[in-house]
């Protein structure tokens, strides 16, 4: 299935009518691929009928900038494949940033169909000739280790995620025909594609109400039934804003919207931001909300004054049970809270009884949405499982994970090597850990953070997009600049700040081996104090954070001698 065949010719009628009177069926009766593009933009379709098409696009005054054309044909191509190949395309030039590409996103198609693997296998061929032609100006294997590729909202939904991106939207036109509020949840595992869902909700809402009506959305579009007048006229001037909590994967997603047709840079908030603001946003959508924070001391004093000042703008005074979940419902007619109570890492986060609540009375009103499949780890959905009941106090042995590579180390430097090596391979191969190290670095450049088999290393020296910054492949990574982020391996430190009680046969905390000063502050304004079995829950999900970073595998190192030895009874 390797017999593509590219032709390019200018975008005119004259040009395309001689094309399409020397290629008869083919023209008329027959799937293809097509590119329109100039030299900064590019738009990708697929047709059964080029000619037809083809004046289509002549006739949109969204298409008049646009010079020229190349068809992509195959006398195996049948529908559904040509639907594959046109959302692959789509996704790599929306990360190659080479054109701005100007695809409204209607939804692209994951449908399996008869001979995939085999034509999945043929694109690649036919992508190798693309990057000889320079129409793309990375690999595919660049491509695919790129933000731009991971965050695109041009994504192929699993079925999952479309069932809640429909249900979102139709609330959020009822919300809006009815002026009712509406907080709708949606609930996932780590890997399970909560941003994507976020990203693809705000790029697809932006389309509808930029929707071009001179030119048919196609009816394969899984979205194309919300492109209308009537839900354009409706959501003209509706103002959507993305809350993102973490700074590290706040700064990478305002790179991504930069880059994006529809979106900008300014659409990416900070929860004080958002509550600080004296405009209202129509609908707000929070990633990670349950890193949303409670009244706590802040990170910086400022923070702890800006808090008090929010609160009495908002709700006219500062009751300390205010929390930025409450500035979100202020300052916005409906919300989308997408979150994983498991992924809380510190006593500041929204507390557990608090979105328990929020998902309770989701469920209620019908706004709950479950996401279960794995689509970051490729062991699948098992892997979760796993990793949640190895690092609790009734493991379970280690399955076999087809098409994983997930080891177990004695040795650190081995480890370490196995990562560099991994990195050599396939990019984004990074060591991370807990935070059982002080962070000495940051006041002395020279003097190294961690110190294990004779091996001296360094914490991140940067806590902005971190994993694809200059030297990260020789440093270590926390919590903070690794939630949200996908890495091809990831080898894990398990450091000492959790042991093993062989006598009680359960892990514990190590307070003196743990040095977040905000992951044991306890909640003065609030009267709480916080035990160690409280804490070692938060470092636990740190560490199951940690280790479902990996796409294509997860390596571990345990410092602690007891954890070691009770550990590798269940791993292989």
């Amino acid at each position: 299935m390797t017999d593509y065949e590219l032709f390019d010719f200018a975008f005119n009628q004259k040009m395309l009518d001689a094309w399409s009177d020397s290629h008869g069926s083919f023209a008329d009766n027959w799937p293809i691929v097509y590119l329109l593009s100039n030299a900064k933009e590019i738009y990708v379709g697929e047709t059964i009928n080029t000619r037809s098409r083809m004046y289509q696009h002549l006739a949109s005054a969204s298409k008049e900038t646009l010079s020229r054309v190349t068809v992509v044909m195959s006398e195996s191509f049948n529908k559904s494949a040509c639907l594959d190949l046109e959302s692959k395309l789509i996704q790599y030039f929306s990360a190659d940033e080479k054109y701005k590409v100007l695809n409204a996103n209607a939804g692209i198609i994951n449908a399996d169909y008869f001979q995939r693997e085999r034509y999945t296998e043929s694109f690649r061929v036919l992508f190798d000739k693309f990057v000889e032609r320079g129409t793309f100006s990375r690999s595919v294997p660049e491509l695919i280790n790129s933000n731009l590729f991971k965050y695109s909202p041009f994504k192929a939904l699993t079925s999952e995620q479309a069932v809640a991106v429909s249900g979102i939207i139709d609330q959020i036109l009822k919300s809006k025909r009815s002026g009712e509020k509406a907080r709708i949840v949606v609930d996932g595992d780590p890997g399970t594609g909560k941003t994507i869902v976020a990203i693809y909700l705000m790029k697809l809402l932006k389309d509808i109400a930029n929707l071009s009506v001179d030119l048919p959305i196609d009816d394969d579009s899984m979205f194309s039934e919300y492109m209308t007048q009537a839900n354009k006229d409706l959501l003209a001037e509706y103002r959507v804003g993305l809350v993102i909590p973490q700074q590290s994967l706040r700064n990478t997603l305002e790179k991504v919207f930069s880059k994006t047709p529809g979106l900008t840079r300014k659409m990416i908030l900070k929860p004080f931001q958002v509550g600080g603001s004296k405009d209202k946003w129509d609908l707000l959508i929070v990633d990670e909300a349950h890193r949303l924070s409670m009244r706590a001391n802040q990170a910086f004093p400022t923070l702890n004054t800006q808090y008090v000042d929010i609160n009495k703008a908002l709700f006219g005074q500062d009751d300390l049970q205010f929390t930025q979940l409450d500035w979100m419902e202020a300052q916005s007619e409906s919300q989308v809270l997408l979150l994983d109570p498991a992924q809380s890492i510190k006593p500041a986060d929204l507390p557990r009884e608090l979105i328990d609540r929020v998902v309770l009375e989701a469920k209620d009103n019908s706004l709950y949405f479950k996401l279960n499949s794995q689509l970051r780890v490729s062991a699948g959905d098992d892997y979760v499982g796993f990793v949640q009941a190895l690092l609790s106090n009734a493991p379970t042995v280690q399955p076999n994970f087809e098409n994983y590579d997930f080891r177990y180390f004695e040795s650190f430097k081995d480890m370490r090597a196995a990562i560099i090596e991994r990195d050599e391979e396939a990019g984004l191969s990074r060591v991370l850990a807990g935070y059982a190290w002080k962070w000495v670095s940051k006041n002395d450049a020279d003097a190294a953070d961690i110190h294990i088999d004779g091996l001296e290393l360094f914490w991140n020296r940067t806590d902005k997009d971190w994993v694809n910054s200059n030297g990260s492949l020789y440093e270590v990574g926390s919590i903070h600049t690794i939630q949200g982020y996908d890495l091809n391996y990831a080898g894990v430190i398990i450091g000492k700040d959790i042991g093993f009680d062989p006598v009680a046969k359960k892990l514990f905390f190590r307070r003196e081996n743990y040095f977040d000063s905000k992951g044991i502050l306890n909640n003065h304004m609030l009267g709480i104090k916080y035990s160690d079995d409280d804490i070692l829950q938060w470092v636990i999900n740190i560490y199951r954070v940690l280790l479902t970073r990996g796409i294509k595998g997860t390596y571990i190192y345990v410092c602690d001698d007891e954890l070691r030895k009770h550990l590798k009874q269940f791993l292989k």
